[in-house]
Parts: structure tokens; C-alpha cells; sequence
């Protein structure tokens, strides 16, 4: 098939039929016209048409080895550091149609799977694991240009370190519960699958935690209409189909869900490694999966951060506040924090190596650092407009309001400085949108904890950071001291 265009997979969607459960009600008819889903839908299919733009159709894809039809750049494996940066500009293209607001768009999670299957080697001749299994699943993927969902984070019963599920009860957490001639069976639940039920595919794998049992150590990937498998929605954060009362999340809300297997059978062809503690603590870790993800990321928040740059910029020529101090010293926290991402970026590309694979990895310590910087930046630029904004980002009408006989007394009170009062509240409503509507708050929580724990994230940067040369410089330095 190749690279799809938005018809293709609006019309893959609504024939999969998923089991997806919203508000208490299960969902039935066509996904994509659903008011919690559209939004959303559309706005996927818009991306994968840029894969068919004649404009940028050459840095969208490339050339499948096995039928020569343009397939997915974010499948490609990297062999240099010049296919690294064809894969970044085309994670540019996607993440600029979406403002980096996605951050689940397809390139996420078809980078995790060529990462994947880029360190497959590493599952060969290990108990339980099927190396081959993973490699056939990312080329059917490449080739039909499948979307996928992911979840690995176990349901919030009791987060103590001496916490232990009783095997004995109902299983909360995903686990292997049985396995026979046809696959393993999975009973259970996973968390926060971002556009649970709107992919072709739910991607499933475990990740290393203080505790390990044996059964809950697997990875596979399952269509997301399979028999068992069931998504279940939190409440919508669209404010409304109006894109001038709720400009971001009419477009771009990613809805989340549980995800219950309810005594899932997985196919052998399907399953990755199972029963095995060693390589579900290591797989993720040794494999490239972090280098290539957190570069899709840091492409994507890049993006993000130069769109609420412009945000904040546009708000202030609004009200005239430019020659203000402070806010001079707030927007330059936004400007050194885009820079340094890119900086980062750049660095991570241009130290780039070959991995024990054959594969050209971007260095993995800016972009860890980018990674633990992005969290703790990203809340203090929503800060910054609310603060730019003040009180005009509480008093904002309608869209209906500015077509009912109240619109005089509109243009009159809410002009801007260089804006009508119509083009001022657009402009507002898209800051309270992105930093103060439920949609908003999501955003900053989302950012905050996007590679999870923060403190986490530090102390693995700092373990795992190369500091011995440091280390021995001073030892040395000293040395020659006591020598003199």
C-alpha cells in the first residue's frame, strides 16, 4: 500500500470497529464523526496527506526496499547522520501542521517501533523471546502505514515499593494468565493509552520498575479491534466545536484511556518476548528506543515552544506591553529555553554513532538533558502568559456573542491597542486555550511528566552521565599540587 493520505485512514479507522467506551456509553458508528473524536481524526488525516503534498513529498518519505512505493520517513533506520536529519525535517513537517500540540502524532510511536525492531538482535536466542515476531510486525507496519497507540504503566492502586498485587485476587495489572497452542492470554489493565482506540494497532510492552513479576513481563503489539480488548475514555476536555471559542482542543485533543484486556489472546506471530524479567528490565534500556524517541520529542516540543513564543508575542503588540521590564525578561526565559533545545537537538545529530547494530543512534546525553529541561520549562512558559495576559484572559465572550446586538458594546470595550476587539479575544482564547482551559491544564501535565517521574529522569542523568574524565582531571590537578 505505502504511504497512506487522510481518506485512507479515516476510512481504516472507522472500518476497525473498536470497542470504545465513552461517558459510560459504548461508541457506535463511525469513529471519526463522533464530537469527542473528529476533532482529533481530522487532524491526523491533514498529516498524512502531507505525505502526498508534490511540495514536500520527497522529505515526507522514502522508497520502500520491498515494492519501491513511498512509505513513512519516521520507519526509516538511520544508517548516517544525513538520514537523521531527513528524519527530523520530516518530524518538522508534522509537528508545524500541529503546533507541536500532538504529541502523540503518528511519527511518535512508528519511531518507538523502528527503534524496536533496529535493536531486535538483542532479543536472539533469550527464553521466551521471538526476535523474528517484532521484525515481521515493523515491516507490515512500514508498508501499510499503520498507526499505533502504546501502554506500559499499570493501574495507580498502591505506588509503595513493597506494594505486591495478590495473585490470588482478580488481576488489576496486565498479566499473563494462561498460554496454549494459539498465544498467551492477557487479563487486566494498562493505563493512559493517548488516542487508545483510534489507531490501527496498541502497541504493549513493559518497562523496568523497582519490582518485577514474572507475568506481567511481555511485549507484543495487537490490533485495537481485537476480541477482548476494550478503551476506555476519560471525560473530553473539547470546550466545543466552535475554533474560535476553543482553537486548540476542537483540533488537536488527544483523548486518553484505560486500556482492560479481558482475556486477550494474543497470536504467537504477535508476541514479542513473555515471561521474561531480564529482558523486559533491559530491552528498553539497551535498545535504541530512548535515542530515537526522545529525538522525535525534542523536534516535536521545539516546534511547540516556538508557537508559544509567537503566542506570547502577539498578546503583547495586543495590549501594548512590550516596553514593560518584566515582561521583556519573562519572554527572554521563553527565547533561551527554545534555543536551548535547539542546541540540544543539534548536538544530539552531530554526536551521533553507530550502534552495535549498524545503526546511526543520536547521542542519547543532550537529549537526556533536553528531556529533564522540558518539564520543569515548559509550566513556567504557560505561567508567562497568564501573567502577560492578566485579566484579559478571563473576560473573553464568544464567537456568539460578537454576531448578537451586544457586539457595539464589544467592539467598543475589548479592543486591543492594535487589534478590533474581535481580533483581540481571538487572540486571547487561543492563550487561555493553551494555558487555562481544561484542554490547557492537560497540556502542562502532559508536558511535565511526558517521560514520567521527573526526579527519576535526574537521577538517571545523573548515573548514567560520563563524568570520570572530570573526575580524573581534578585527581590530577591535585596530584600535581602535592608534587610541587
Amino acid at each position: 500500500m505505502g504511504a497512506i493520505d487522510g481518506e485512507n485512514f479515516i476510512n481504516r479507522l472507522n472500518g476497525l470497529n473498536s470497542e470504545i467506551w465513552f461517558d459510560g456509553e459504548k461508541v457506535e458508528g463511525m469513529i471519526s464523526e463522533h464530537s469527542a473524536f473528529k476533532g482529533l481524526i481530522h487532524t491526523k488525516a491533514s498529516l498524512y496527506d502531507l505525505q502526498h503534498d508534490p511540495k514536500i513529498k520527497n522529505e515526507m518519505t522514502f522508497k520502500s526496499p520491498i515494492s519501491g512505493e513511498p512509505i513513512g520517513l519516521s520507519y526509516l533506520q538511520p544508517k548516517t547522520k544525513e538520514d537523521l536529519i531527513k528524519r527530523r525535517k520530516m518530524f518538522e513537517h508534522w509537528a508545524r501542521q500541529t503546533n507541536g500540540i500532538m504529541g502523540r502524532s503518528p511519527d511518535y510511536l512508528n519511531s518507538v517501533l523502528m527503534s524496536f525492531a533496529s535493536s531486535a538482535s538483542f532479543l536472539e536466542g533469550k527464553e521466551k523471546c521471538f526476535p523474528n515476531n517484532l521484525l515481521a510486525l515493523y515491516e507490515m507496519a512500514r508498508e501499510k502505514d499503520l498507526s499505533f497507540t502504546h501502554t506500559f504503566i499499570s493501574p495507580q492502586v498502591n505506588r509503595s515499593q513493597i506494594y505486591f498485587e495478590n495473585s490470588n485476587e482478580e488481576p488489576i495489572t496486565a498479566k499473563v494468565i494462561d498460554e496454549n497452542e494459539e498465544g498467551i492470554v492477557i487479563k487486566g489493565a494498562r493505563l493512559l493509552a493517548t488516542q487508545g482506540g483510534l489507531t490501527d494497532e496498541v502497541l504493549v510492552f513493559s518497562v523496568a520498575r523497582f519490582l518485577f513479576k514474572v507475568d506481567e513481563a511481555f511485549a507484543f503489539s495487537i490490533p485495537s479491534n481485537t476480541k477482548g480488548l476494550k478503551f476506555i475514555c476519560r471525560d473530553t476536555l473539547i470546550g466545543g466545536e466552535s475554533s474560535f471559542d476553543h482553537p486548540l482542543s476542537s483540533r488537536y485533543e488527544e483523548m486518553d484511556s484505560i486500556v482492560v484486556f479481558d482475556n486477550v489472546l494474543v497470536p504467537w506471530d504477535r508476541v514479542f518476548y513473555y515471561n521474561n524479567v531480564e529482558v523486559a528490565e533491559d530491552f528498553v534500556t539497551q535498545s535504541s528506543f530512548h535515542p530515537f524517541a526522545k529525538h522525535q520529542v525534542l523536534t516535536r516540543q521545539i516546534e511547540k515552544t516556538k508557537f508559544i513564543l509567537g503566542i506570547a508575542e502577539l498578546l503583547i503588540e495586543t495590549i501594548n506591553i512590550s516596553e514593560f521590564q518584566h515582561i521583556q525578561e519573562k519572554m527572554s526565559e521563553i527565547i533561551i529555553g527554545l534555543e536551548t533545545m535547539k542546541a540540544l537537538l543539534e548536538k544530539s545529530e552531530n554526536d551521533a554513532t553507530l550502534d552495535e547494530w549498524g545503526y546511526m543512534r543520536p547521542d542519547i546525553v543532550p537529549l537526556k538533558v533536553a528531556s529533564n529541561i522540558f518539564p520543569k520549562i515548559y509550566p513556567r512558559f504557560s505561567e508567562i502568559v497568564q501573567i502577560s495576559g492578566a485579566s484579559g484572559m478571563i473576560s473573553l465572550p464568544t464567537e456568539k456573542a460578537f454576531h448578537s446586538s451586544i457586539r457595539k458594546e464589544l467592539d467598543q470595550y475589548l479592543q486591543g491597542a492594535t487589534k478590533t476587539a474581535e481580533e483581540r479575544v481571538k487572540i486571547f482564547r487561543l492563550a487561555w486555550d493553551l494555558t487555562m482551559s481544561s484542554f490547557g491544564t492537560r497540556q502542562t501535565q502532559y508536558e511535565r511528566f511526558f517521560y514520567g517521574d521527573p526526579v527519576r529522569l535526574s537521577s538517571d542523568l545523573y548515573k548514567s552521565y560520563p563524568k570520570n574524565d572530570y573526575v580524573k582531571t581534578v585527581r590530577n590537578f591535585l596530584d600535581s599540587k602535592a608534587k610541587d
